[in-house]
C-alpha cells in the first residue's frame, strides 16, 4: 500500500477548493490550441499552444472524496439544452476551480435538477464563508483589547 501512495502523492493537487453539490463553479481547463482551432474552423496554424476553456455551471455531485480519483459533475444549460461534464479534480490540465456561489441543498446528489424546470430548478442562495487564517488572529486581538479594557476598569475602581 505504501508503494501506491508514493506513486500517487506527487500527482495530488495541494490546493483543491471545498466544492459541494449546489455550488456554482467556474472550471478553467487547458486544451491544446489545435483542438480549439478545429472547433472554430480557423485553421491549424497554432500547433504547440494551449488555450484555457472555461466551463461554468452547478455542481450536481462530488464523488470519491479526497482521493486521486475524486470527480465533480458540473451541469450548465446552453440554448435550452443541458450539458454535463465530469471533471477529475486532480487532472493536470485543470488550471483552477473558482466557487462563485453556494446554495442550500438537502441532498448529496442533485440529479433531480436534470428534469426540473423553472421554479423547481432554483436553489436557495447561501453566502460564501471563507475562513482565512487572519480572522482567528483578529478575534484574539479583539479579545486582548477587551481584556485590557476590563483590567483598566478594575484598576480605576
Amino acid at each position: 500500500m505504501k508503494k501506491i501512495e508514493t506513486l500517487i502523492k506527487p500527482h495530488l493537487k495541494k490546493e483543491v477548493p471545498d466544492i459541494q453539490p449546489g455550488d456554482t463553479v467556474k472550471v478553467f481547463q487547458k486544451i491544446p490550441a489545435r483542438i480549439a482551432a478545429k472547433k472554430s474552423s480557423a485553421g491549424g496554424k497554432e500547433k504547440d499552444k494551449e488555450k484555457i476553456q472555461v466551463f461554468e455551471g452547478i455542481v450536481l455531485a462530488r464523488k470519491h472524496g479526497r482521493e486521486i480519483g475524486a470527480t465533480i459533475t458540473v451541469r450548465k444549460i446552453i440554448d435550452g439544452i443541458g450539458v454535463e461534464r465530469i471533471f477529475p479534480l486532480h487532472l493536470p490540465t485543470i488550471e483552477k476551480i473558482e466557487v462563485l456561489r453556494r446554495s442550500k441543498v438537502r441532498r448529496a446528489k442533485l440529479y433531480y435538477l436534470r428534469k426540473a424546470k423553472g421554479k423547481r430548478a432554483r436553489l436557495k442562495k447561501v453566502e460564501l464563508t471563507k475562513k482565512p487564517f487572519s480572522t482567528e488572529k483578529v478575534k484574539t486581538e479583539e479579545e486582548k483589547e477587551i481584556k485590557k479594557e476590563i483590567k483598566e476598569k478594575k484598576e480605576e475602581k
